[in-house]
């Protein structure tokens, strides 16, 4: 088969000036709740983009883990690609697509750390078995072998029975973002696209060309 062969045409869904929302948080929610009620397997799953001091960009899929008007949160280890990363450059990116509804949500921004009482609830949620894990696992470094993870679980788990507290290098972020972009596929690649921009704490909306 021909890579360049592949394709499908989209129409199910359009937007317009009229149906999209002012306020682009009331926008994504409408379009992650139909992703939700679509019973996708990870609705919340999203690219996250970085890029590091040498101006090398770097993505990967994060679950979202929260969201409202001060932006969106995932959780990681601080000491990570991404971690180090947003260290020395905290813009961001980050990437939906829900392929049954043949749309994409892209959001620009600044990130920053959510606070340690807002990361250790989030933590504390987490199944027991995850929280271990978050400890194990020195996060994007080499490592041996599989064995050497487990046999590191193992002692975690006997040092740790029933209460696994907060790493120091674990927690969360938060994209706080100008901008976002409302992609809606459409018959012929004639998409609808829709940019929102923070102009002196004003979204400003425009359609973009295809």
């Amino acid at each position: 088969m021909n890579i360049g062969d592949i394709r499908h045409d989209y129409g199910k869904f359009k937007l317009d000036e009229k149906s999209i929302a002012k306020d682009p948080f009331v926008q994504f929610k409408i379009w992650f709740d139909d992703a939700v009620a679509a019973d996708y397997k990870d609705p919340n799953a999203m690219a996250v983009s970085t890029v590091d001091a040498h101006g090398r960009p770097s993505s990967r899929i994060v679950l979202l883990k929260g969201f409202d008007q001060n932006g969106f949160v995932f959780y990681t280890n601080y000491e990570s690609q991404k971690g180090s990363e947003l260290s020395v450059n905290n813009f961001a990116s980050i990437l939906f697509f829900w392929d049954k509804h043949e749309r994409q949500i892209r959001i620009d921004g600044k990130v920053e750390k959510t606070s340690t009482e807002e990361s250790d609830k989030y933590f504390q949620s987490r199944p027991y078995t995850s929280r271990i894990g978050a400890w194990a696992s020195e996060q994007s470094s080499v490592l041996k072998s599989r064995f050497t993870l487990m046999r590191k679980v193992a002692k975690l788990i006997v040092k740790y029975p029933t209460h696994v507290p907060l790493p120091p290098f674990w927690g969360g972020y938060r994209l706080v973002p100008d901008k976002f972009e409302f992609w809606q596929g459409r018959e012929s690649r004639l998409h609808d696209r829709f940019k929102y921009k923070l102009d002196n704490g004003i979204w400003t909306i425009d359609r973009l060309s295809p």
